[in-house]
């Protein structure tokens, strides 16, 4: 169940659109920013404060790939598997990835640290073959980058929410 300060939250983005459907994404992210994830009865949830069917709540979720209806790691690797990067070797880095990892791609590892997502195209064919690590665009990458990519990572405090309660109080 969503706090009862990140529904004000939800409830105060609506008003500042002119229609509320509008304000549903940055709703997903505040919820997810809480619970980790959007499993089935947050997004029923986040349906009725949109006074909406919960089947469009779960078509915009399943839809986009920054949404998680299961829970993820702490970093998330989205790895670019678009005809830009496929024809530079992101297959095969996203094969070497998952073995260093032990887990098969949208997988998350024993000990939650990564997830890693194979995702389409995310607008940065020229440093291709690239990969989203939490919010920093990593490319061109070469196998032998891969350990000192998740090394860094590990540095860091991991996938944030692109919208945090301060900037829905206040936009």
């Amino acid at each position: 169940m969503l706090s009862e300060k990140t529904t004000k939250s939800i409830l105060e983005l609506q008003k500042k659109y002119p229609e509320k459907r509008s304000a549903l994404i940055p709703a997903l992210y505040l919820a997810q920013a809480e619970v980790g994830c959007l499993p089935r009865d947050t997004q029923n949830e986040v349906a009725e404060l949109f006074g909406i069917n919960p089947n469009e709540v779960n078509s915009v979720v399943s839809f986009y790939d920054m949404f998680y209806e299961e829970p993820v790691g702490k970093h998330i690797l989205h790895v670019c598997k678009n005809v830009s990067c496929m024809l530079r070797g992101s297959d095969d880095l996203l094969e070497k990835l998952c073995q260093k990892l032990q887990i098969k791609p949208g997988e998350t590892t024993a000990d939650r640290e990564f997830t890693v997502i194979p995702c389409e195209c995310m607008a940065a064919c020229d440093r291709a073959p690239m990969m989203l690590v939490d919010d920093k665009v990593v490319g061109p990458i070469q196998e032998k980058d891969l350990d000192q990519i998740l090394a860094d990572a590990k540095k860091t405090p991991g996938h944030a929410s692109p919208i945090s309660m301060m900037e829905a109080d206040h936009a």
